[in-house]
């Protein structure tokens, strides 16, 4: 009767040795896709990301939104004209020159208004540049089989309670793993969201910029467009220290320290993500 014990204690244990055995590789099978994951889509452009919807947002831009910022370009640059004839008294000491200036001033107001998405594109451009050159030093890859003999000699080692008490860690650091997994992809992919949103608008602040007081507007557009674009970066870097951070916990002679040390770190990469925003639109000083 022993040996009837013995053969289905083996049974269950074996079976426990290879459930944690693919938990334990899906885990960090889950680590190297995000790496992955994260570092392929902040280095997309705009227009590369999505090309139906940029060109969504491209026909709405110049079909609804520029008429409207025509209207308030046409403003700005009357209201500029009749405050410089009142500073001049009523033009009684008024130099023609101001009118050039005016015209001028008008010809670039024009431009910018006319060329505002080129321009928008160009600053993503930019950043996407930075972007795909610091994206080498990303290594997410995580040498799993390395560290699966030591594992398995480790499982081996444990009783079947234990065993059971491990399983069901693995299993909640698991699903702790896929909830995070989802919160990192709404980070990465409302970033480009909120992109889409900033640029369909792109028109009525570049109507303002070449006016001294309403220009403020333009200005402050510009600097989100560039906080936005170099969140990226900022983004990449994250996944960067999490790459490195990671690379020692397969071959983790504690197998509780490496699941538990998984966990965490994609929490703080998480964290870290979240904070990718607030610290980019200081850096611009945009708001």
């Amino acid at each position: 009767m022993d040996w009837l014990v013995d053969w289905i204690s083996d049974w269950i244990k074996q079976g426990l040795i290879d459930a944690i055995t693919g938990q334990y590789t899906g885990i960090f099978e889950s680590v190297n896709s995000q790496v992955n994951d994260v570092a392929g889509q902040v280095g997309q452009t705009p227009q590369g990301w999505n090309g139906g919807v940029f060109q969504m947002i491209q026909t709405l831009s110049e079909t609804v939104v520029l008429p409207i910022a025509g209207i308030i370009l046409t403003f700005v640059l009357v209201y500029e004209l009749i405050q410089m004839i009142l500073e001049k008294n009523n033009m009684h000491d008024f130099d023609t020159f101001n009118i050039f200036k005016w015209i001028f001033k008008t010809f670039v107001a024009t431009y910018l208004l006319t060329n505002c998405f080129t321009i928008v594109m160009a600053v993503f451009d930019v950043a996407q540049h930075t972007i795909s050159n610091s994206a080498g030093v990303i290594n997410g890859n995580l040498d799993v089989a390395a560290s699966l003999d030591d594992l398995q000699t480790q499982l081996e080692a444990m009783g079947v309670w234990e065993l059971m008490g491990l399983w069901l860690e693995t299993n909640i650091i698991y699903l702790c793993m896929w909830i995070l997994s989802i919160v990192i992809f709404v980070i990465v992919y409302g970033r480009m969201i909120e992109i889409y949103l900033t640029v369909s608008v792109a028109p009525i602040p570049f109507s303002t910029m070449v006016n001294r007081e309403w220009g403020v507007m333009g200005t402050n557009y510009f600097r989100s467009l560039f906080a936005l674009g170099f969140q990226g970066f900022l983004i990449l870097i994250c996944v960067a220290i999490y790459a490195v951070l990671v690379q020692s916990i397969p071959s983790n002679s504690d197998i509780h320290g490496a699941i538990w040390g998984t966990a965490g770190y994609t929490v703080l990469l998480a964290f870290a993500l979240f904070k990718t925003s607030s610290l980019s639109k200081s850096i611009f000083n945009a708001h």
